[in-house]
């Protein structure tokens, strides 16, 4: 038991945002599915709601994604401040996949219906949700071997996504997570005062 707390434990503080990733394998395909399989069906969720969807782009379907994604950018961001932006959305397509998350909003709508008196909260407990699914994975691929960071570039490519992928259009994309094998540590991480931040009362 101590051995699997102490697993847990570091795995937590090694979880970090590693920019620098690399197509190299790290796992086999079926490992990688194994992990996220996992984690969808075991984190949980407000009312056992099961609001979580997951789609996970390996190969050409990841460089697909980070291609639309510059290309969608290229139309917004100045030309003469594009460069960075060009450099980062190629960083992400340098790694080995990307797992995208969504809520459904039919589930969400459904339990508005049933339990009208919580209808403000299932939006917000939704995301919740969502975070702790993001969270979930971004460990266990940290485990696995791999670095990843979570980006956010909906809604701007939510369109074209649904479109390339035929998701339904119930599915509200929350986030994005390239990963790959890591190609340089991360940066140095600060910490604020835990007495700021936490109040303990006994």
């Amino acid at each position: 038991m101590a051995d699997t707390v102490k697993d847990f434990y570091t795995a937590v503080a090694e979880r970090r945002s590693i920019y620098g990733i690399s197509k190299e394998a790290v796992v086999s395909d079926e490992r990688i599915q194994e992990v996220v399989n996992h984690a969808v069906k075991h984190t949980p969720s407000s009312f056992n709601s099961q609001s979580a969807r997951v789609v996970v782009l390996l190969g050409e379907h990841h460089d697909q994604l980070w291609d639309i994604t510059k290309e969608t950018l290229r139309k917004i961001v100045p030309a003469d401040q594009f460069g960075s932006t060009e450099e980062k959305m190629n960083a992400f397509r340098n790694g080995y996949g990307t797992v995208l998350f969504f809520e459904d909003q039919e589930v969400i709508k459904s339990l508005q219906e049933q339990f009208a008196l919580y209808k403000e909260n299932f939006p917000v407990w939704s995301e919740q949700s969502s975070g702790m699914l993001q969270f979930v994975i971004w460990t266990s691929l940290e485990l696995e071997g791999f670095g990843a960071t979570l980006q956010h570039y909906n809604p701007l490519i939510d369109d074209e996504v649904k479109q390339k992928w035929n998701i339904p259009d119930s599915w509200k994309l929350i986030a994005q997570m390239p990963f790959g094998k890591p190609t340089a540590p991360a940066g140095e991480k600060t910490f604020k005062p835990l007495e700021e931040r936490v109040k303990f009362f006994k």
